[in-house]
């Protein structure tokens, strides 16, 4: 849609990793200020995110973020005095299939259940990245089955992208009963098939009264796309795969060039300073 018939913006939800937050997962001078800046201009600011609400919540107190909120892709949707306004788990039968699906493959297995990370290792390239993004430690586990019929996501971490994409292509029957779509090229999350971007910043926009045409959607991976095609105006993250930058309607600087504050104040107020 072109810039002059489009409807003004009234919200804007952003991803967080790769996207809201730098490598190191932190909020930047430049990034705080732009939210504020929104704020001034009486635009609305939520989140939405794979990450659980554990992990979520440090960024939601730092900016002061009372709204409602989305955690695991949306299946959650939250608010910060700790207020779940909907859940959605994934159906334990699809639990079972996924687990009896990887088998024997080598990835490492997480699954967040009641806002607890369970982990099969403790070890690996991305567990020190996970304990900031979750903002906890993992909880050490060699059986999950009793995890099944109450979780929110499921993750396989690996650093091989052809054994990932594998993994996702024999789930694909399962694409009508959940969500499966990779966060990070390293890991591949399962959530309920109502978790997703997509009909999480529906649930978002709704509970702050904003049609999906006055919204704003930020993010960098595959599992951003589907709010990028449900609001009024989408951004991508410079940095992101450009297959990911092809779906959005304008692409930002990286995460590590404050590329939201650039977009917020850019491409959403109009203010390039």
């Amino acid at each position: 849609m072109s810039s002059a018939g489009r409807e003004p913006i009234r919200l804007v939800v952003s991803d967080l990793d790769g996207t809201l937050v730098d490598k190191h997962k932190q909020l930047t001078p430049a990034v705080i200020e732009a939210v504020a800046r929104l704020r001034g201009a009486e635009v609305g600011f939520t989140i939405i995110s794979a990450r659980p609400r554990s992990g979520m919540m440090p960024i939601a107190d730092a900016l002061e973020i009372d709204d409602p909120m989305g955690a695991f892709n949306g299946g959650t949707v939250f608010r910060r005095d700790g207020t779940i306004l909907c859940q959605h788990r994934i159906d334990p039968d699809v639990v079972r299939t996924i687990f009896d699906l990887v088998g024997d493959a080598a990835v490492d297995r997480w699954v967040f259940a009641d806002d607890v990370w369970y982990a099969s290792t403790d070890q690996g390239a991305h567990v020190a990245s996970e304990r900031i993004a979750s903002n906890q430690a993992p909880v050490i586990t060699s059986d999950f089955s009793a995890l099944y019929d109450r979780a929110d996501k499921l993750t396989f971490v690996s650093d091989d992208p052809v054994l990932l994409a594998g993994l996702r292509d024999r789930a694909a029957g399962l694409a009508g009963r959940a969500t499966i779509v990779q966060s990070q090229t390293y890991y591949l999350d399962v959530t309920a098939l109502a978790a997703n971007k997509g009909d999480g910043i529906a649930l978002l926009a709704g509970a702050m009264n904003t049609p999906l045409a006055a919204v704003a959607a930020i993010g960098d991976q595959a599992n951003d796309v589907p709010m990028f095609e449900r609001a009024g105006l989408s951004i991508a993250m410079g940095q992101g795969p450009a297959e990911v930058r092809a779906k959005a309607d304008l692409v930002t600087s990286g995460n590590d060039a404050d590329g939201v504050a650039r977009a917020i104040r850019e491409m959403i107020l109009g203010v390039a300073v």
